[in-house]
């Protein structure tokens, strides 16, 4: 399996403040890998880095073979980078959105190129309407799309289900995954450890600027022992209460919408 992205020794501070200290990780073509942190542990210090948006201090990155400080350009157009906030134009359509970063990367027929990512991305309806109008998890969405016009063969997410509702967060994981499906490496930064549990080939563990755990989901759940459980009631999640009562399609389910509870089962593990 090729390496898409290896990251070796890069180190960043900011005055006194030591960000990274020294991070090592690699990344399969291919395959999803998640930088998993809490709020400052340097996940988006070190996308920035690898965007080519930020120098490091010491160390190197090379992402598609190219080293992101000497060959920052030709990095710049094998890559797409996706923030924390989506960078959409609220006052132009979703299609003129599109369009837009189309003509600027001069591809041809960018309204094709538009319509063809609405459709993708289940936007056409919406796709002559104001950005401002649109949810959170449309505008993510939208987001998502403007960074693959040009087929990137790296993307760089950055927390991309910050804010959205929990059936806009299921959305958004779909899309990562039919991205590495189609063969794009996926880089995505987290706090969520559900979100790094689902998407996943690879996660790696940020803490204080190092990396202290790296490995599939298996690997890392081989580092603490199995709890011996004889008996466990489950209990439906809120995930699972909130999608049952909404409904796949958005509308109530009928079955429960005047309940006033739900039901749960029991599973012996």
């Amino acid at each position: 399996m090729t390496t898409a992205i290896t990251v070796q020794g890069i180190e960043k501070a900011y005055k006194d403040l030591k960000v990274l200290k020294g991070v090592n990780f690699e990344v399969a073509t291919g395959s999803i890998f998640a930088l998993l942190g809490s709020n400052g542990a340097g996940k988006t210090t070190m996308v920035k880095i690898l965007s080519t948006l930020l120098k490091a201090d010491a160390g190197s990155a090379t992402v598609e073979g190219l080293d992101v400080q000497s060959q920052s350009f030709e990095v710049r157009e094998s890559i797409s980078l996706t923030g924390q906030f989506a960078a959409v134009d609220e006052i132009l359509s979703g299609r003129e959105n599109l369009v837009m970063v189309a003509k600027l990367r001069h591809l041809k027929n960018p309204g094709q190129v538009a319509d063809d990512l609405l459709a993708r991305f289940s936007l056409t309806e919406a796709g002559s309407r104001k950005v401002g109008t649109y949810s959170g998890g449309m505008r993510r969405r939208l987001d998502i799309a403007m960074s693959l016009i040009g087929q990137p063969k790296v993307i760089f997410l950055d927390e991309p289900t910050t804010g959205l509702d929990p059936e806009a967060r299921l959305e958004v994981w779909q899309i990562v995954k039919d991205l590495a499906t189609s063969g794009t490496t996926v880089l995505l930064t987290t706090q969520y450890l559900d979100e790094a549990e689902q998407l996943a080939d690879r996660i790696a563990i940020l803490h204080q600027g190092v990396i202290i755990a790296n490995g599939t989901l298996a690997e890392l759940k081989r580092l603490l022992p199995p709890a011996e459980v004889e008996y466990v009631e489950k209990q439906p999640t809120l995930e699972d209460i909130f999608l049952a009562l909404i409904g796949t399609d958005g509308s109530a389910d009928p079955a429960t919408e005047n309940s006033g509870a739900g039901t749960s089962g029991k599973d012996k593990s």
